[in-house]
């Protein structure tokens, strides 16, 4: 028998699996399914990862929202790596997407105040792309409101 920590790893590995394969994050159902653990425990597991921030869930819900550096809602930043792509919350996670898949990629992203496109990626393993990332908020208090941030 598996421990509750052992639980919270197979649900998060199985959460990633199921957002690289299908491109959104999975239900507690599917979850549950796919590891062949009780769906209440799967439903713990999700809510012990959000108070530990692997994951972001909708409030109040099991609907996981980010997983990251994976976005499950559609956002400004969206990465294409071998064949595939994926939302990310931010730019930051847009490069992280591909650094956990070790691909190289592209991504698309706007400027927020003109709305240019900001050419930017991965490419032999190397960052490309002029543009600057711009964070409002201290990187200490991103999870005051992560949500804004």
């Amino acid at each position: 028998m598996s421990s509750f920590r052992d639980r919270e790893a197979i649900v998060r590995d199985a959460i990633c699996a199921a957002v690289v394969e299908h491109g959104v994050p999975p239900s507690v159902a599917t979850t549950a399914r796919a590891t062949g653990i009780d769906v209440t425990e799967v439903d713990a597991a999700y809510r012990a990862l959000a108070d530990a921030r692997v994951i972001v869930l909708q409030p109040s819900t099991c609907v996981i929202v980010w997983a990251p550096p994976f976005s499950g809602v559609p956002t400004a930043f969206r990465t294409t790596a071998g064949g595939a792509s994926w939302y990310a919350p931010c730019a930051w996670d847009a490069f992280g997407i591909m650094a956990a898949l070790s691909r190289d990629g592209s991504i698309d992203a706007r400027c927020a105040w003109s709305g240019e496109p900001l050419p930017c990626g991965v490419a032999s393993g190397r960052a490309y792309g002029d543009a600057v990332i711009h964070l409002l908020v201290p990187a200490a208090h991103f999870w005051d409101d992560i949500f804004f941030t």
